[in-house]
């Protein structure tokens, strides 16, 4: 009970009946359970181009031969990237930065997955950078950061467009909307204007 209740979202009730519900299962399905997360901590990685998760050096999005290799969409973390996955909108690689600044967390530049996206951009095959960081203080000051550092390495920056409301999270809007606001992105530069 007291394992159960150290992950994210399981206080004390839950715990407790997650552990007697395995306890009312045949040894199996303890097992089971108790295997995937030994195979989870062994087996899965992140991806040494865009830091999604995968089981292999390269994830399934950034291998595929479908995926528009010059353009990539910067994500907070994995859960936005599944959001716009789920769209079935966009057909780009992503860059999941691992966070945004927040200087109140101690969270600064130099903690997420930022110099990789720039030397993915001095490769020289991006063509577009679109910037979907959720519309709070914390994602704007990323968006503008990052911004700063690609508006002198001739990539086009654009942001998804604002039918995500101001200080929503984008893993909580509906499908129709995201994926509206990535086919409706614009220049970033165009956003600072407004």
């Amino acid at each position: 009970m007291n394992e159960f209740s150290r992950l994210p979202g399981i206080g004390k009730k839950t715990a407790l009946r997650l552990a007697l519900y395995l306890l009312k299962k045949d040894p199996p399905v303890a097992e089971a359970l108790g295997n995937s997360i030994i195979r989870l901590r062994n087996e899965v990685q992140f991806c040494s181009v865009c830091h999604n998760i995968s089981d292999s050096e390269v994830c399934e999005i950034c291998a595929s031969e479908k995926r528009l290799k010059n353009i990539i969409c910067v994500v907070e973390d994995i859960r936005d990237m599944m959001a716009i996955e789920n769209t079935g909108q966009y057909t780009g690689v992503y860059h999941i930065l691992g966070g945004i600044i927040s200087p109140m967390d101690g969270i600064g530049p130099n903690d997420l997955n930022i110099e990789s996206l720039i030397q993915r951009v001095n490769a020289g095959s991006i063509s577009e950078v679109i910037m979907a960081l959720s519309t709070t203080i914390e994602g704007d000051t990323t968006n503008f950061y990052l911004y700063k550092k690609l508006k002198n390495l001739n990539v086009q920056v654009t942001i998804i467009a604002r039918g995500i409301a101001i200080g929503d999270e984008l893993e909580y809007a509906d499908e129709v909307t995201l994926g509206r606001s990535i086919l409706n992105r614009t220049l970033y530069e165009n956003s600072l204007t407004k």
